[in-house]
C-alpha cells in the first residue's frame, strides 16, 4: 500500500502539483495542474471562485431548476415501482437493508463528519474507501457535498444558506436546492484540503461510477429484484433520510443550545440516520465526532468510529469540551448576532412605529423625529433615553428570550444586541413616518 497508508495530516510534502487547488474548469481540461502554476491560497478565494463559476455566489439568483440533472433523480424514484414486475425476493430485501445502513454510515462518517468537518483523522487508503462508499449513494461527489455543507454552516438559516427552510421553504430545502443552477458547481476553495488528492478529484469528475458499480453488483447477486429492491429502494431511502437533516431537523425537534439558527435535535431522525439527528448538538460544536452528547442520545456512527479507532483505522477523534456538554460555553460574536437578529425579528418594528405614531401628538412626533435626524448617536441611545408607549423594554425582550431561547451564559449579550436592533429598526421607521399637518 506504501504511501496510501499515510495519514492525511502527515506533515511531509506531497508530490509536486498535489498541494494545489484545482478549479473545476482547469480540472475538466486537464488531469493535472499545469507546470509552473501558483498554488491557490484562501486569500485568493474570491478571484478563484469567480473564475471557476462559484456555485455559492449569491449574486446570480435563479429560481429555475436544472431539469436535465433532475431527470436521473426522478428516474431512480420511478425505478422503485419496477418491483411490481420483478417481484420482491428475500435476497433483495437483505441487500436493501444492508446497503441502507452501510451507506447511511458512509454519509455520516464520510461525507459529513470526516470530509465536511474533519472530526477525526484517517489514512489516505481509508479516506478513499469512505469516499467510494459515500458516493455509491449517488449524492454527488464528496468534494461537492462537503463544500456545500461547509457553506451551509457559515450561513446557516440566513438568506445565503443553500438549503434553509426558513428562507426557501420545506420542499426546496429538502431536495429542490440540489437541482438549482447556482448550486451545480463546486467551490473547491472551500474544500481545498481534500481537492489536492488526485483520486478524490477523479471521483469528483466521475461521481456516478461508485453508484453504477454497486448497482451492477446488486444485479449480479440478486437479479432484477436485487437491482430494483436492493439498490434503488435503499438508494431512495438513503436520499430522503439524508435530506431530512437539511429540512426536518431545522423545523421539528428540541433545541438544547443557542446556535443562531434553527437546528434541532430529533430522536426519530437520529435513529434512521445513525446519530445525525442530534443536529442542534452538532451545530453547537461542529468538529465533534460524537453528536449524541448525552448517554441516552444514541449515536451508532460514533460507536462504529470508536471501534474502528481501536483497530487504528481512524484516530484523533474529536469530542466536545466539558463546557459545551454542560452548556456553559460563551457564544461567539457570530452566533450572538444571529440569535439577537432572530429575537429582534420576533418584534414587529413596523407595528410598533405605527402604534407610537398614533399615540403621540404632532408636536411630540416632530420633536422626536428632529432629535433622531439631528443626533449623531444611534437610534438606540435616543429611544432608550425617552419613555414611549408601545416601545418594548429590555426587560420585555429578556422575558421573551428566556421563554424562547435555550439556556446560555451569553443570554444578556443576546438581549442587549436584540434590544439595540429593535430600537434601531423602530427609530428608522419613525423617521420615515410623514407628519400630518
Amino acid at each position: 500500500m506504501g504511501p496510501l497508508r499515510r495519514s492525511v495530516d502527515d506533515p511531509r510534502p506531497w508530490p509536486p502539483g498535489l498541494d494545489r487547488v484545482i478549479s473545476p474548469r482547469s480540472f475538466l481540461n486537464s488531469n493535472r495542474t499545469p507546470e509552473g502554476s501558483a498554488p491557490v491560497s484562501m486569500s485568493d478565494s474570491t478571484s478563484a471562485a469567480t473564475q471557476a463559476g462559484r456555485a455559492d455566489d449569491p449574486a446570480p439568483e435563479h429560481d429555475d431548476i436544472m431539469y436535465p440533472s433532475a431527470i436521473p433523480f426522478v428516474l431512480v424514484h420511478l425505478a422503485c415501482f419496477a418491483a411490481i414486475w420483478t417481484g420482491i425476493s428475500w435476497t433483495a430485501v437483505a441487500i436493501a437493508v444492508v446497503l441502507y445502513w452501510l451507506r447511511i454510515f458512509a454519509i455520516g462518517a464520510g461525507y459529513h463528519r470526516y470530509f465536511s468537518h474533519r472530526a477525526y483523522a484517517t489514512s489516505r487508503a481509508f479516506q478513499l474507501a469512505l469516499a467510494v462508499v459515500a458516493q455509491s449513494t449517488a449524492q454527488k461527489s464528496v468534494l461537492w457535498w462537503a463544500a456545500k455543507h461547509r457553506h451551509h454552516h457559515l450561513h446557516s438559516d440566513t438568506e445565503e444558506d443553500v438549503h434553509s427552510p426558513r428562507h426557501k421553504g420545506f420542499i426546496y430545502s429538502h431536495v429542490g436546492w440540489v437541482f438549482s443552477r447556482r448550486h451545480d458547481l463546486t467551490d473547491l476553495v472551500k474544500i481545498e484540503d481534500f481537492a489536492r488528492y488526485p483520486e478524490l478529484m477523479w471521483l469528483h469528475r466521475y461521481e456516478l461510477v461508485p453508484a453504477i458499480v454497486l448497482a451492477l453488483i446488486c444485479l449480479a447477486i440478486g437479479g432484477w429484484s436485487g437491482l430494483v429492491v436492493g439498490f434503488f429502494w435503499s438508494t431512495v431511502a438513503v436520499y430522503h433520510a439524508t435530506f431530512c437533516i437539511n429540512s426536518l431537523a431545522h423545523v421539528r425537534g428540541r433545541k438544547r443550545y443557542v446556535t443562531g439558527d434553527d437546528s434541532r435535535n430529533n430522536w426519530l431522525l437520529a435513529f434512521f440516520t445513525m446519530g445525525e439527528g442530534w443536529h442542534n448538538n452538532h451545530h453547537a460544536y461542529q468538529s465533534s465526532v460524537r453528536q449524541g452528547f448525552r448517554w441516552w442520545e444514541v449515536d451508532p456512527t460514533f460507536y462504529v468510529l470508536k471501534a474502528l479507532s481501536w483497530a487504528r483505522l481512524v484516530w484523533n477523534l474529536k469530542t466536545p469540551p466539558r463546557e459545551v456538554l454542560r452548556n456553559e460555553q460563551r457564544l461567539g460574536a457570530r452566533v450572538i448576532n444571529r440569535a439577537a437578529a432572530q429575537l429582534a425579528g420576533s418584534f414587529n418594528s413596523d407595528w410598533i412605529a405605527v402604534a407610537i405614531t398614533s399615540a403621540l401628538e404632532r408636536p411630540q412626533l416632530v420633536a422626536l423625529q428632529e432629535k433622531l435626524a439631528a443626533t449623531q448617536q444611534r437610534a438606540t441611545e435616543v429611544l432608550a433615553s425617552v419613555h414611549l408607549p408601545h416601545l418594548p423594554t429590555r426587560e420585555e425582550i429578556l422575558a421573551k428570550a428566556t421563554a424562547t431561547l435555550a439556556k446560555t451564559p451569553s443570554l444578556d449579550e443576546i438581549v442587549d444586541r436584540a434590544y439595540a436592533l429593535v430600537l434601531d429598526a423602530v427609530g428608522a421607521r419613525l423617521c420615515a413616518v410623514p407628519v400630518r399637518a
